[in-house]
């Protein structure tokens, strides 16, 4: 009687679990149906929060107009939803901040205008169909004009201290014409002649009381949400560990101040590449580095031999509490 019951038992399961199987096979005749609904059901997208108080540079953004807000706003959510170019900047940040913060300071230029670089390049050296090239996208009669070599050998548009020097000296002139921080990083877009011109015709003196054409009306809103992703990323749905992001290479430096016909051969004579030459000192541009005036040119090489290995960059990396007050910590994932 025994075996009997357990036999019922064990046929009363197997029966549940076939019958579970086969209604959860999906049905041929509501297949599409059922995958519009699962669709809904598991794709969730909020909007973002824009913040009731924003500045650059200690200038009030006046988010209490409409139309002021609603373009924060849209700038907010591409950098919430552009995932890809959002977390680039992120890693890419650590380790060229460092680089650009302390020109920006030496110089007397607010600390938001780093944010000015990530709106131009993404960090990255980058052409524009205009022209404009490297991290601060300068044409190249503009870098000229603040002192970059560009020619067919050099561009020191690619040399991120050289061409951050260069825009802090445009910030200050732009600043001595506007005294305002924000129409001077409006002016690194449309150009100081330009936004002056604006301004007369439109008898204003704000940038947020400017009609302007759509790259220009964007871009201080671009360089905020910049800003404000950076400062609080899980606010934006970014969450990330030390170890996500690009270190700084430890770097030695060595002078030139000679002509050198041939970069391959000298890297090798340095007991590197031409390669590795070229990724950390990405304004040669070519095999030669011409110098018949003497001028002294600094290249830079790997510290050691173990610079260049990924895991030792991580090791060494410096841990900047500001930069991670806001993100995920590896020991609270769980």
């Amino acid at each position: 009687m025994k075996n009997k019951f357990l036999y019922i038992l064990s046929g009363l399961l197997l029966g549940i679990v076939l019958m579970t199987f086969i209604f959860a096979i999906p049905d041929n005749k509501t297949t599409d149906q059922d995958y519009r609904n699962l669709f809904g059901r598991y794709t969730k997208v909020f909007v973002p929060d824009v913040p009731s108080k924003m500045n650059f540079a200690g200038e009030e953004v006046p988010l209490h107009v409409y139309f002021i807000r609603e373009s924060m706003e849209r700038e907010i959510i591409a950098g919430t939803f552009m995932h890809s170019s959002t977390i680039q900047m992120l890693k890419r940040a650590y380790r060229w901040f460092p680089v650009i913060e302390p020109i920006l300071k030496i110089n007397g230029i607010p600390d938001d205008f780093k944010f000015l670089a990530v709106a131009e390049s993404n960090l990255g050296n980058v052409v524009s169909p205009s022209g404009a090239e490297g991290p601060w996208q300068f044409l190249k009669a503009t870098g000229q004009k603040y002192k970059l070599e560009i020619n067919a050998d050099i561009d020191e548009r690619y040399n991120l201290e050289k061409a951050t020097q260069a825009a802090c000296e445009y910030f200050k002139d732009a600043f001595i014409r506007y005294n305002n921080w924000t129409l001077v990083a409006a002016s690194y877009n449309r150009g100081m002649d330009g936004l002056s011109k604006a301004l007369e015709n439109q008898k204003v003196l704000s940038y947020y009381d400017l009609y302007l054409n759509d790259e220009t009306a964007r871009y201080v809103y671009r360089i905020l949400a910049m800003k404000q992703v950076y400062n609080y990323p899980t606010r934006y749905g970014f969450y990330t560990i030390e170890r996500d992001f690009y270190p700084p290479v430890p770097t030695k430096i060595i002078a030139i101040d000679t002509t050198v016909k041939d970069l391959p051969a000298l890297a090798f004579k340095l007991k590197i590449n031409y390669r590795i030459l070229r990724e950390l000192n990405p304004w040669i541009q070519s095999y030669t580095l011409p110098n018949k005036s003497g001028k002294i040119y600094t290249l830079k090489l790997p510290k050691d031999q173990n610079s260049l290995l990924y895991e030792n960059l991580l090791n060494k990396a410096p841990h900047r509490e500001t930069f991670f007050h806001d993100t995920l910590r590896i020991n609270s994932i769980h």
